[in-house]
């Protein structure tokens, strides 16, 4: 649904460009409408994206490269350009859904703060805003950003065995799971490091505060380890362990 959006998008920008020709095509096949055509293309995973020449069978570099790069509309029209050297202005149309949010979002603050216009002492909470600033840092760190703007899809399933892929094999690229993978990794690493700070800055109960220390340390070697491993398989040949 969601390479479908994009590449309505994609083919709505060239349908209403100025530069618009009989030179390009655009057309879509639904696996349970049109089988026949994937049994025929050797298909059988979708979506897929495919580019046929005027003239000659599509060679490899006409099948669009889904995982690495994504299926964003601006992507597939720089793509295009590269196949066929037309190119293509991307137009989306406009959308209020994140004007919409945040406008919810500045009522429900607002909100908040007059019901509790009498007692506001919950601002100056110094765990809230660590807490929120942390989320903040853990999406970004984890990639969801670079997931905002590509669109990735969320694994990978190999056609020939069914082995599900969550982890992208190139330091290029990644799934969406994988993203989520690693916030949960640097979340686990940082709580780790909190219990290890508060095992040294406390003033409790030795035998409990031994137990807090071994506890964040082994969050923070074990978790980090796997880390380090998923880190080593995108970029290979990295000499630490």
């Amino acid at each position: 649904r969601q390479a479908n959006e994009e590449y309505q998008v994609l083919a709505n920008s060239w349908r209403y460009s100025s530069a618009f020709s009989n030179k390009l095509f655009f057309t879509i096949v639904d696996y349970d409408e049109g089988a026949d055509v994937f049994q025929q293309l050797n298909m059988n995973s979708a979506p897929t994206f495919m580019h046929f020449p005027p003239k000659g069978k599509p060679k490899r570099a006409d099948t669009f490269d889904l995982q690495r790069i994504g299926f964003a509309a601006e992507q597939l029209a720089k793509w295009i350009a590269d196949r066929t050297d037309v190119h293509i202005r991307v137009f989306r149309p406009p959308n209020y859904s994140g004007t919409i949010a945040l406008a919810l979002l500045v009522s429900l603050v607002g909100g908040l703060l007059y019901l509790r216009r009498n007692n506001l002492e919950f601002i100056y909470n110094k765990t809230g805003w660590a807490m929120a600033a942390l989320c903040v840092v853990f999406a970004m760190t984890s990639g969801q950003m670079w997931n905002h703007i590509r669109g990735p899809p969320y694994a990978h399933k190999n056609p020939q065995n069914g082995q599900v892929s969550y982890i992208h094999g190139s330091s290029q690229a990644q799934f969406v799971a994988e993203s989520h993978i690693i916030l949960l990794l640097n979340a686990a690493i940082t709580m780790g490091m909190v219990l290890l700070n508060e095992a040294a800055t406390s003033k409790g109960d030795v035998g409990k505060r031994r137990i807090i220390c071994l506890v964040g340390l082994g969050l923070v070697v074990f978790f980090f380890s796997f880390l380090l491993s998923i880190f080593r398989s995108k970029y290979h040949g990295y000499p630490y362990r």
